[in-house]
């Protein structure tokens, strides 16, 4: 008898959950809106959050370009090679206006040395023209 294949599809790397803690697959969540960023912005600065996050799992330079507000983007984004993301937490979203956010998270990683870092931001978010943007954060 063949062996079962499974038929899941793989979780999405910024961790989301639905209501019952199933983690929640990446076409469910943040590759709706790697895959569409034109025809699908993210909703809300968390959501913006999280996929970039995944952006940087998944090596998507596009997207973070893409997402970061024309103020402060970088003119070349480096992505560490042999980095390996280890998750992420959102502490806390705090919406200040209707056009401006915070979000605290706190995102694991091991480098390419195999170095534990941990990353603790307070990132600002913006939303111009029906688009939320990552502006900047303190660390």
């Amino acid at each position: 008898m063949p062996a079962a294949t499974s038929t899941a599809l793989p979780a999405c790397p910024c961790g989301q959950a639905d209501a019952k803690g199933r983690a929640l697959s990446l076409s469910q969540c943040c590759g709706r809106y790697l895959d569409d960023w034109a025809g699908c912005p993210a909703p809300d600065a968390e959501a913006l959050m999280r996929s970039r996050y995944s952006a940087f799992v998944l090596g998507r330079r596009d997207y973070l370009l893409a997402t970061w507000h024309v103020s402060q983007r970088p003119a070349v984004l480096m992505l560490e090679p042999g980095a390996k993301w280890l998750g992420l937490q959102v502490r806390e979203y705090k919406p200040l206006d209707a056009s401006h956010a915070e979000v605290e998270f706190v995102a694991r990683q091991r480098d390419s040395s195999g170095r534990a870092v941990r990353l603790h931001e307070r990132s600002r978010f913006v939303k111009e023209a029906g688009r939320w943007y990552y502006v900047d954060g303190d660390v």
